[in-house]
């Protein structure tokens, strides 16, 4: 499941699942480096309504992946209606990726 509203609790727990390993820092990192670029490439591959990826997005009642990514199937979404300025705040929420795995890290290191 990928999707700007599931991805960050995502990501934040699975820092906090890497952190609890108690691995070395450089296999932490990379791990981490793997778990943020597995959501990224799944995400954008469902941003840009990669067909191979209509099964998830189907299952949540979305009509494509990108409104799979912009409300998990909870909303409509007019992909038409959209502007330049909507895919750029999109692609600032891919940005965060890094910082939700790295808070969960975080988290779990000071919890």
């Amino acid at each position: 499941m990928m999707s700007f509203v599931l991805d960050p609790p995502l990501l934040v727990a699975s820092g906090a699942a890497i952190e609890r390993l108690d691995l070395d820092d450089a296999t932490a990192r990379t791990l981490g480096a793997a778990t943020v670029a597995t959501f990224v490439g799944v995400s954008l591959a469902l941003y840009a309504n990669a067909p191979g990826l209509r099964g998830i997005w189907g299952r949540f009642g979305a009509r494509s992946g990108r409104e799979f990514m912009l409300t998990s199937g909870l909303a409509g979404v007019d992909e038409r209606a959209m502007r330049p300025a909507h895919h750029a705040a999109a692609l600032s929420l891919f940005a965060a990726y890094p910082l939700w795995l790295a808070l969960g890290r975080a988290m779990a290191r000071n919890g």
